[in-house]
């Protein structure tokens, strides 16, 4: 027993963040993950109270308790906190927290892009409040629509703070994207393959994979908006040859994959409760997994669904309301798998299930008034009234809000170690309830009478006055419920009840943890064999707990996981992660001045601060990964009895998140090539000059040195993978050569040509495509010739030949973006 105590002790002295001020720099994902949720809970009561004004105002006819101009600017904010600060973020929060323990790992394979990811987040929302207490929020609408977000129509800082502080905000969620995915399909317990990892997990591989493609067009549309209202980039400038219908375009193609990225957690901690309080398997597994992928990829082809009433094709507009009004199968599939699970099981009315059937009743409503939505007629006549914003509401808080509130209370044992109390939850679920619909339930009548969203005040007389009486009335009841719910829960952490092991008869390995959990989730890892393993071995636990699985050693120092095979979960090696760091925390404080310098139009400074950031991001780079002080070659590499050390590998974790990275950035690149073709060929002054304004023979040049870099570098990635490093300094002094030559002709090219940016939308795409390749050029290049001075040291070599094998992709997606870029912005205008 005593050799279990100290064990526990070695493993808490690795694993356990830093005292005091050093909790700051955490990269544990528990820590990481409640910080997330607790600040979507700041934001969302801010979100709240925002509501809340508004309902007042719209309370009665020819109410003048808050100015035309005020109620624009929340309004605004209400929907921008709602979908950007509150619903991805605490969503993201909860997966973080839940995905290793449930995979049967010690934390996320990138814990230091999980802090970095968080600070990006907070101070993203930071800036975008900063807005609203100085008194100049953006008033154009969480969309943003453009001409009224440009700076004719919005001249006044607040449009730029969205902007900017969106796309830091959206950083944040990529990031986690790119996180989740590559933990889910690297690190999950050996034996848990695809077909046996919990069903919860599929829901979030597809939330996350949604995010690493769906969330570039906006980020791009950021970018560019804030170009054009900064620099005077005619993008969006019907004059100047730019469209704002574009604008719509790249917005929706992420606003929609947003709304079933919300909705597909939450679908998974239905999935996730209604097994265990129904006391049987999940029905059609197979199924709901078929319906999890098919809503991701079609959920990707309905963004023009918000866009009928802009003026597109009829043939588009049957085209999307057909394909709105499929989604609605893989959503039923998952609908009837649950009331099956209900049916045959025997059900428990715990807590946690008065809000999986609250969900199934309001998601229900909200989806049948989405395929009514779906059908052009009907969505002309209902376009821009109050039963949109009904259709929302229901869709988002019934599909959302009441699953993550009934999976708070769920995993409350597992955060606190105690129990929820059944009284007062109960309360809180019957004020929301009640109050939820007699705020939007009215909604759809005074929408179907005429009512328009965004209205500031009404006349009396028009029908609408006792039904947004009754709105408002109900919007209180809801809010004192909410009220309620946080009530209870800060009671719970005080006065609840000391939970039991596995308080609800649980199958899934996060209950296999401690309640609440140590830093490091498992002394030893599990192997499983099932998909129901505290089911199926109900002494897992004990097991795990006395060390009697997988990876106890600890006397390296290192906090080390497993990393099994993508599909089958066969151990594959060991990963090694690093441990806390400052420098999440520096480099986000970088990029969040850089936001405030650019707000500022202090260019100069902000140069300053961007170069700042690119050393602390690259000194990050440099301590990260393989370096030799995380794990140092020893003589006894060769007699572990574990598999080998991730960084003597060339297919560890790294080389994924690359890819699934550079995924996202393919994404951003594509969204750019669109737009570039919809001003070309659809934009109403869209037209290309005869000459172009950029030297053809210099991009080829550039082209031919990139390529030979590129060749030299895979040639020597080749060679590491056959065991073989001869002249590795000299092949990456090469590709540095190569490779630099090939950036001074490109940056040659940049100046040198007579793109007039600010006059038409042509020159300024071409401008940005230009930058966008000179910053991935830039990246390979200066890491190129970190990786020769690395190889000196002996950072990388023949017992170490990971780094190059996970730098390798860049180099290939940078050469393939160049000769695309080369292709379709240069030749084929000439040509066509």
């Amino acid at each position: 027993m005593n050799n279990d105590l100290s064990l526990h002790a070695q493993f808490a002295k690795v694993w356990d963040n830093l005292p005091g001020w050093g909790q700051l720099a955490a990269v544990n994902h528990t820590s990481i993950s409640r910080r997330f949720m607790l600040t979507g809970t700041v934001f969302f009561i801010i979100g709240g109270v925002l509501a809340m004004l508004i309902r007042s105002q719209l309370a009665l006819p020819d109410q003048q308790l808050i100015s035309p101009a005020l109620y624009a600017q929340l309004f605004t904010m209400h929907g921008t906190v709602m979908m950007f600060l509150f619903a991805i973020p605490i969503l993201e929060g909860a997966a973080m927290y839940l995905i290793p323990k449930m995979i049967g790992t010690r934390d996320l394979v990138f814990p230091r892009l999980s802090a970095l990811g968080y600070y990006c987040y907070l101070f993203g929302g930071m800036i975008i409040m900063a807005s609203l207490f100085l008194g100049v929020a953006p008033d154009s609408g969480w969309f943003m629509y453009t001409p009224l977000s440009s700076a004719e129509f919005s001249a006044g800082p607040g449009s730029d703070f969205w902007l900017l502080g969106i796309t830091f905000v959206e950083i944040s969620a990529v990031s986690a994207g790119v996180e989740l995915t590559v933990s889910i399909l690297r690190t999950r317990a050996p034996g848990m393959s695809l077909s046996k990892m919990p069903i919860f997990c599929w829901y979030i591989l597809a939330m996350a994979l949604m995010i690493v493609f769906g969330f570039p067009p906006l980020i791009l549309a950021s970018i560019l908006l804030e170009l054009e209202r900064a620099a005077g980039m005619p993008f969006f400038d019907p004059s100047a040859g730019g469209d704002p219908i574009l604008w719509q375009h790249l917005f929706w193609l992420f606003g929609h994959p947003e709304v079933y990225i919300i909705f597909l957690p939450a679908a998974g901690i239905v999935s996730t409760i209604i097994p265990v309080f129904a006391g049987r398997p999940l029905v059609g597994y197979r199924w709901i997994v078929l319906a999890i992928i098919t809503m991701g990829f079609v959920s990707f082809g309905l963004w023009v669904h918000h866009m009928f009433t802009v003026g597109i094709p009829q043939l588009a507009q049957a085209f999307f309301s057909l394909a709105s009004m499929l989604v609605a199968i893989p959503t039923a599939i998952q609908i009837f798998a649950w009331i099956a699970t209900l049916w045959t099981g025997r059900v428990r009315f715990e807590l946690p299930m008065l809000w999986m059937f609250g969900f199934l009743f309001i998601f229900v409503c909200g989806g049948l008034t989405g395929v009514m939505l779906a059908l052009v007629p009907f969505d002309w006549q209902v376009h821009d009234t109050h039963f949109v914003v009904a259709h929302f509401h229901y869709v988002l808080i019934g599909g959302m809000l009441f699953p993550l509130i009934g999976g708070l209370y769920y995993w409350l044992p597992h955060l606190s170690g105690r129990m929820p109390s059944m009284h007062m939850g109960k309360w809180a679920f019957w004020l929301i309830f009640i109050g939820f619909n007699a705020t939007f339930l009215m909604m759809h009548l005074t929408g179907l009478l005429g009512m328009p969203r965004r209205v500031v005040t009404y006349e009396a007389g028009l029908g609408w006055d006792w039904l947004n009486m009754l709105s408002s009335f109900g919007s209180f009841i809801m809010a004192s419920g909410f009220g309620m719910l946080i009530l209870d829960v800060v009671l719970h952490f005080r006065y609840g009840q000391k939970a039991p092991f596995n308080p609800w008869q649980a199958d899934t390995l996060e209950w296999a943890t401690g309640t609440p959990p140590t830093s490091y989730n498992f002394l030893s890892l599990p192997t499983v064999s099932t998909r129901h393993p505290l089911w199926d071995k109900p002494d897992l636990q004990a097991t795990i707990r006395d060390g009697a699985e997988g990876l106890k050693s600890i006397g390296h120092g290192r906090r080390e996981l497993y990393g099994t095979e993508a599909v089958t979960a066969q151990l594959r090696e060991v990963i090694h992660l690093p441990t806390h760091s400052w420098l999440p925390l520096i480099s986000a404080l970088f990029l969040a001045a850089l936001c405030i310098s650019l707000l500022s139009r202090a260019y100069a400074i902000a140069l300053g601060v961007a170069v700042l950031a690119t050393v602390s991001l690259f000194r990050w780079g440099w301590v990260n990964g393989a370096h030799k002080v995380i794990a140092p070659l020893t003589e006894q590499e060769h007699q572990r009895d574990e598999p080998p050390l991730h960084s003597r590998t060339m297919n560890g974790p790294g080389l994924w998140g690359m890819v699934v990275t550079l995924l996202s950035d393919g994404s951003l690149y594509l969204s750019l090539l669109f737009g570039w073709l919809y001003l070309w060929t659809v934009a109403p002054g869209g037209k290309v000059p005869d000459v172009s304004s950029i030297s053809i023979s210099m991009m080829m040049l550039s082209g031919v040195f990139l390529t030979i870099a590129v060749f030299v570098y895979r040639r020597m990635v080749r060679s590491l993978r056959v065991g073989s490093a001869n002249n590795l300094p000299s092949k990456l002094i090469c590709v540095f050569s190569f490779g630099g030559l090939h950036l001074l002709t490109l940056i040659y090219v940049v100046v040198t040509s007579d793109l007039a940016i600010t006059d038409n939308a042509h020159d300024a795409t071409l401008f940005v495509m230009l930058m966008f390749l000179l910053f991935h050029s830039s990246i390979a290049v200066v890491t190129s010739g970190l990786q020769t001075l690395r190889a000196h040291k002996g950072y990388i070599s023949q017992l170490l030949p990971y780094e190059p094998a996970v730098f390798s992709p860049f180099w290939l997606f940078t050469l393939a973006i160049f000769w695309l870029s080369f292709g379709s912005f240069l030749i084929l205008p000439l040509v066509w």
